[in-house]
């Protein structure tokens, strides 16, 4: 039998556990796979072992933390709807493993479309009659919170600099963290301050080909009817939007073309129901051209791209 404060368990131990926590599971309305996604991360169990308990068996089982702190963990997932990515310290996020703490929004699946928009909107056939090359240079990632963005800019951009903007020192510490381990620390630039602001310097120069943004979009009223797991334990500030969602996606359509270069791409994340005013703002901002909405693998209507004239 293992003692609480080993960061081991025996197998019967663990078997009898998870019987309890997928009952509590059950109970709570939580699914029954968030509770092995955390075995897994915790432990060096895989897939099969969990599905057919072949596990049981075991005298050991180490683990990468206390045996009573995870017990403890799996409670604070139940009783406080803490979210399960916070728990085990990482998400999967296409296919990279990334750092996550409740200083950041926990990357959402949805966003990683944005890093396959972003490679296919710097061809050619998408980009008639403008020849500025977008596949190297400078592009940035505003609003980076884990670095999520900036980081899969970087896997499928290789020639591209990547300058990563946050507002909170405690994101951008695990935005560092997670490039650092993920060995692209050399080819992402952090600063802390709002949006543009850390950019200055590049102000009127044309010098960036890209800026990907997934910026606050909820509504100021919405947020207390998002999911307790978001609502409560998500930065508010990374959520966001203001009156009607739409404050810090105003700003940047505004901001972005004394940035851009000619020919230079915007993309914006957005939530359902907000593409017909990104869409306006866009087209009243004067700067642009090739304006498009692109909806994610759930039909939602998702991004905004469009190029600087």
């Amino acid at each position: 039998m293992s003692r609480s404060s080993d960061p081991a368990v025996s197998g019967l131990e663990l078997w009898q556990w998870r019987q309890e926590a997928r009952a509590a599971a059950i109970a709570a309305n939580v699914p029954l796979d968030e509770l092995d996604w955390l075995l897994l991360s915790v432990s060096d169990l895989d897939q099969l072992a969990l599905r057919l308990d072949s596990y049981k068996g075991r005298l050991q089982i180490p683990l990468n933390r206390p045996w009573v702190q995870l017990q403890e963990q799996w409670h604070q997932r139940i009783q406080d709807r803490v979210p399960v990515q916070y728990l085990a310290g990482v998400t999967p996020w296409r296919n990279f493993s990334l750092g996550v703490s409740p200083g950041v929004l926990i990357p959402r699946p949805e966003t990683e479309w944005a890093i396959d928009l972003a490679v296919s909107s710097t061809q050619c056939e998408s980009r008639p009659h403008l020849d500025t090359p977008l596949t190297e240079g400078d592009w940035a990632d505003l609003g980076t919170g884990s670095g999520a963005i900036a980081l899969g800019l970087a896997e499928v951009l290789p020639k591209v600099t990547l300058h990563a903007v946050d507002r909170s020192e405690a994101a951008l510490a695990i935005a560092r963290e997670n490039a650092f381990n993920l060995g692209y620390g050399d080819r992402i630039q952090f600063y802390c301050g709002s949006w543009f602001e850390p950019l200055h310097p590049f102000q009127g120069l044309n010098r960036l080909r890209g800026i990907v943004s997934n910026p606050p979009y909820i509504p100021t009223a919405m947020l207390g009817e998002l999911e307790p797991e978001v609502a409560n334990h998500e930065p508010a500030i990374a959520l966001d939007g203001g009156p009607d969602g739409l404050d810090c996606i105003r700003h940047l359509i505004a901001t972005a073309p004394t940035y851009l270069c000619p020919g230079g791409l915007l993309l914006l994340e957005m939530m359902a129901g907000q593409a017909p005013t990104v869409m306006e703002l866009l087209q009243h901002q004067g700067s642009y051209s090739q304006i498009e909405i692109f909806s994610d693998l759930a039909g939602i209507e998702r991004f905004a791209r469009a190029y600087r004239s």
